[in-house]
């Protein structure tokens, strides 16, 4: 099928089965065919390719078609979708740069509470390992309270973990800002389910990837940013700990103010979903009844997709490698760089920040050409390949050399996760998008710690080349995966479909099945129709 193009609707009502091949035009024959027209294409069918079941687009051919007009379901962009995505990005930009404000200056904070290293790094993988508990209840709660009830719940949390932290100002108050972290980490469930929700209920279909990859990417701009202040606010004074702490509170305190301010944007700005929805997939989603939905029958037919759970394990894999190589960088630089803190830190932007362009070039390139297998495996490949080449020049003594490769790691790992993010929506739907995140984000955190505790342990006990081999390893099993995971793009299937008494009817025909008994006549339009 030419790339957006669609066949315009029609509706076959057969009632006889001749023999015989497609005609075109006008004959003696007609009698054995029905003829159909919508005054824009003529199309003559024979009965029985009428009773052919079509499948869903296929990647190849799932180029957004032009705008349909459809008077059963009605749909609406609002201008308030922006800011919902702002506010969200702004309080899970804060929410992330607690996350890793401990372990890019993990040597500082060691001399500071006199902890061991490991004692430290749990302060990254508490994160990880209160999500996987608290996913069942958290994603529940999303799909029986709504969007704002949880998007409450996250940035509420998120300014409580950060006021607390304010209290654990002093060397032997680790355990208070422990106790923070847990909160802020809790939070944290509330708040990475979230993406693919609020594009999915605020946002048409032709930017629900490109505001998928702006939400990911406030998370992965307070990465960023957590990889680049910590070292210039706390600069390692370990002759003078007074300075340090007054220097560490200046840190706490200033976090405590932002993210209360974004809670208090959240009260004004967040809501459940518009009032008319943004596409044909949530407009055939809102005709269902609310106690036809059950929550434990969703998470059951998601462990049933098999697709699903080979993207489980990929993505798994994939972000678990992302959050290990984050949590330990700065072991993995001090080894090699003794005093490089700083430089450290804008490493790690670098990263980050490259990663940023990626997940928003990805999500653009989504939107245009709906490729979610092709650019996921693309990408994927592109990892392992950017992780073999940091794994064997970080140790070549050269700075300029790690930002370059670290750059190009981070444009395609991070790059990756709205990607994921959109794949697992499309693949599951109509299941429903906070659940699918929500599993996806608790793989990614299994893996995460154990990639976290086994890497850093190699690290430790050998060196940083054996822990990243260790990951480069895994990352490679991630291909094999991907590349079987089956593409069946449900959602982009309703919203490329007639809408017929509720229910979706794909209107592409794939050509590869109809181009022998099918024939279209054009005549004059002003959009033209072709197979």
């Amino acid at each position: 099928m030419v790339a957006g193009e669609l066949l315009q609707e029609q509706h076959v009502l057969p009632n006889s089965k001749p023999e015989g091949a497609v005609t075109e035009g006008n004959t003696n024959e007609d009698s054995a065919y029905k003829e159909l027209s919508n005054g824009s294409v003529h199309i003559t069918l024979d009965p029985k390719v009428q009773k052919l079941e079509l499948p869903p687009p296929d990647e190849k051919e799932a180029m957004l078609p032009g705008e349909q007009n459809n008077e059963t379901l009605e749909t609406r962009l609002y201008w308030k979708r922006f800011a919902v995505l702002a506010v969200f990005s702004l309080y899970s930009l804060v929410n992330a740069f607690q996350w890793i404000q401990y372990s890019i200056i993990s040597n500082i904070f060691v001399d500071y509470y006199s902890v061991s290293s490991t004692t430290i790094d749990w302060l990254s993988i508490v994160y990880m390992v209160a999500y996987v508990p608290l996913i069942f209840p958290a994603t529940w709660l999303l799909d029986k309270k709504g969007l704002r009830m949880t998007a409450l719940l996250g940035a509420g949390l998120n300014a409580l973990g950060a006021w607390v932290k304010c209290a654990s100002v002093g060397p032997g108050l680790f355990w208070v800002t422990m106790t923070a972290q847990v909160i802020c980490s809790v939070a944290q469930v509330f708040i990475l389910g979230l993406p693919s929700r609020i594009a999915s209920v605020w946002f048409g279909p032709r930017e629900v990837s490109t505001a998928c990859a702006t939400a990911v990417l406030g998370n992965q701009l307070g990465v960023a940013i957590g990889f680049l202040l910590p070292p210039v606010l706390v600069p390692n004074t370990a002759d003078d700990k007074d300075l340090m702490g007054h220097n560490i509170s200046i840190m706490f305190y200033g976090t405590a103010g932002l993210s209360t301010l974004f809670f208090l944007l959240t009260i004004f700005v967040v809501k459940d979903r518009p009032p008319l929805p943004p596409s044909k997939a949530q407009a055939v989603l809102s005709t269902v009844p609310a106690e036809d939905y059950s929550y434990k029958k969703s998470i059951i037919n998601l462990f049933k997709n098999k697709p699903f759970i080979l993207l489980l394990i990929s993505y798994g894999i994939m972000t678990g490698s992302f959050y290990s190589v984050s949590t330990l960088l700065n072991q993995m630089m001090i080894t090699h760089y003794p005093g490089e803190e700083l430089n450290t830190g804008r490493i790690g932007l670098t990263l980050v920040v490259a990663g940023m362009l990626g997940s928003i070039l990805c999500g653009i390139w989504l939107d245009r050409t709906k490729t979610y297998k092709l650019t996921t495996l693309t990408v994927y490949i592109l990892s392992f390949v950017g992780m073999v080449v940091f794994t064997f020049t970080l140790n070549l003594d050269h700075l300029l050399v790690i930002f370059f490769t670290a750059g190009a790691l981070g444009f395609f790992m991070t790059g990756y996760l709205p990607i994921g993010f959109e794949f697992g929506v499309e693949i599951t739907y109509p299941e429903s998008e906070g659940t699918s995140s929500g599993l996806l984000n608790a793989f990614a955190q299994v893996f995460g710690i154990i990639f976290t505790l086994i890497q850093g342990q190699l690290t430790t006990d050998y060196s940083p080349l054996i822990g990243n081999i260790f990951l480069c390893a895994w990352i490679l099993l991630g291909i094999v995966l991907t590349a079987l995971i089956k593409s069946d793009l449900k959602r982009h299937g309703v919203n490329v479909s007639n809408i017929n008494k509720g229910q979706a009817v794909p209107t592409e025909l794939p050509s590869e099945k109809v181009s022998s008994n099918l024939k279209l006549e054009s005549s004059s339009l002003h959009r033209e129709t072709s197979i």
